[in-house]
């Protein structure tokens, strides 16, 4: 299933994307797109309705965040090595795990505001993955039971914020607009394998980012399992797991973000987003 939030921002409503790529309501049955709806018997209780079923949603309305009310949005750094690379830093030992504030939550379509003074935002395609299952020191070989589904992001950064102001990656991650998450949550039953989808992204029309999860330095079941080492992953959870190279800091000459610029990014079968750039008053 493809789950999603539609409307304004702060009164999303509940929805599934049918077979056709329509938006079906699922308001009758559920109130939200929660950690709470996203657990594996209310999954289950949502796909015995048949979307034909369900009202149709007429229009194009503004897409949301596809979960709402995450209590966490966890992040995992330098997660392929030829983006490591391309930062001029090692390839940790293992995952570096920092926080991006939920408030930074934002639709895969809004516009991403920048600093004031932002010189230095960046873009980052990322795999997302939905927590569905309280895990709790759990084992690799069990983690991705804890899986409710998957989804793309953009992580978002701004590089003097996060590296030049000294202390933790969390101030230069979280600024509002910097986490857009969607279009749609899709459900792990329909991610065959989560370490073989295709990611990108184009700034302007211009190809800079082209991977894949297969790269990834730690893949999905093993950050969910080491995570859960350190504090009790909830339902709802976000964990954004890390960028292919083709990031402004790693260009040479390097290119950040500026009023106007447009990103547009995708990961297989988990849909697109696309931003227009604005700078915050």
């Amino acid at each position: 299933m493809k789950l999603l939030r539609y409307g304004p921002k702060g009164k999303e409503k509940p929805g599934l994307l049918d077979s056709e790529g329509r938006i079906r309501d699922l308001s009758g049955l559920i109130d939200d797109v929660t950690g709470e709806a996203v657990s594996p018997k209310s999954l289950a209780r949502i796909r015995k309705a048949k979307p034909e079923s369900l009202p149709l949603v007429r229009g194009k309305p503004r897409i949301g965040a596809c979960i709402a009310n995450p209590q966490k949005f966890i992040a995992i750094g330098l997660n392929y090595s030829d983006h490591a690379a391309e930062s001029g830093l090692q390839v940790p030992p293992e995952p570096v795990v920092f926080t991006k504030q939920v408030s930074c939550l934002s639709g895969p379509f809004d516009d991403v505001t920048i600093p004031p003074k932002s010189k230095k935002s960046d873009w980052e395609v990322e795999l997302g993955v939905i927590i569905g299952t309280k895990a709790k020191n759990i084992a690799k070989r069990d983690a991705l039971k804890h899986v409710a589904g998957y989804c793309t992001i953009n992580d978002l950064s701004e590089r003097e914020f996060q590296a030049e102001r000294a202390g933790q990656w969390t101030k230069g991650k979280s600024y509002d607009t910097f986490g857009p998450v969607g279009p749609w949550l899709v459900t792990a039953d329909e991610v065959a394998d989560p370490q073989k989808l295709g990611m990108w992204l184009d700034l302007n029309g211009k190809r800079v980012q082209n991977g894949s999860t297969a790269t990834m330095v730690f893949g999905v079941a093993h950050i969910v399992a080491y995570l859960s080492q350190f504090f009790t992953l909830l339902p709802g959870d976000i964990i954004t797991t890390g960028t292919p190279p083709g990031v402004g800091m790693g260009m040479k000459p390097q290119r950040f973000l500026k009023p106007g610029d447009v990103m547009r990014l995708g990961i297989d079968g988990l849909g697109e987003q696309e931003q227009r750039v604005v700078r915050d008053k």
